[in-house]
């Protein structure tokens, strides 16, 4: 029996190792195809290749992907990937500056917020949307909810995802400007972020670099 059973098991790890490796490189096409797409829609339009220009940059010892956007060699924009710890857990943005700082949009890449409610960060900050946060540029102030003294409407019944949400902007911003500046393009000075959990009001400060 012991024998038999080990050797079930082993066919069972083959057989999955298998399927794993028939899947790994479609699923990483998958995953390259909705970052290209998403990269294509918050950025402006641009005739370079981001994805392959890829840069890195390191805010408090945290390292954001930079996608930089050109036309013509001028540079336009670009979009940066960034996390934050929502109500039901981490969720990663994709936010798109136009030269200036500006936000032009945003993709949501992937959370697990719960449905109906958090769920609704996909589009509550979207143009024209009730959160509207295109066109704000972190760098001349920092987006913070009405609740904060801020000028973004929360998410109805939200504000835990909606605070979560805006501090990954504002460091997908940081790590914009830390770019911009490694590349010479914009000045950076300190500003201190605050953002509070509304569950045990605790506040957390960090300081990261913005225009």
């Amino acid at each position: 029996m012991l024998l038999v059973l080990t050797g079930v098991t082993a066919i069972s790890v083959a057989l999955l190792a298998y399927v794993n490796q028939l899947t790994q490189e479609p699923i990483a096409q998958a995953n390259a195809k909705t970052l290209s797409d998403a990269v294509g829609l918050v950025v402006p339009a641009f005739d370079n290749d981001p994805i392959a220009e890829k840069k890195t940059q390191e805010v408090n010892g945290v390292e954001y992907s930079v996608y930089p956007a050109t036309k013509n060699g001028v540079y336009i924009g670009a979009a940066v990937e960034a996390t934050a710890m929502g109500f039901g857990g981490e969720l990663k943005v994709l936010v798109g500056f136009d030269a200036e700082g500006k936000i032009v949009d945003y993709s949501l890449l992937s959370h697990v917020e719960t449905p109906g409610l958090g769920s609704k960060a996909s589009d509550w900050f979207k143009k024209d949307q009730r959160g509207d946060i295109t066109g704000m540029n972190p760098g001349e102030s920092l987006l913070t909810v009405i609740q904060d003294g801020g000028k973004v409407d929360a998410i109805t019944a939200s504000t835990i995802t909606t605070r979560a949400f805006l501090n990954a902007v504002n460091a997908a911003y940081a790590a914009y400007a830390g770019q911009n500046t490694s590349d010479g393009t914009t000045g950076a000075t300190q500003k201190n972020v605050e953002s509070t959990d509304s569950a045990d009001n605790t506040v957390a400060t960090d300081t990261i670099s913005v225009n």
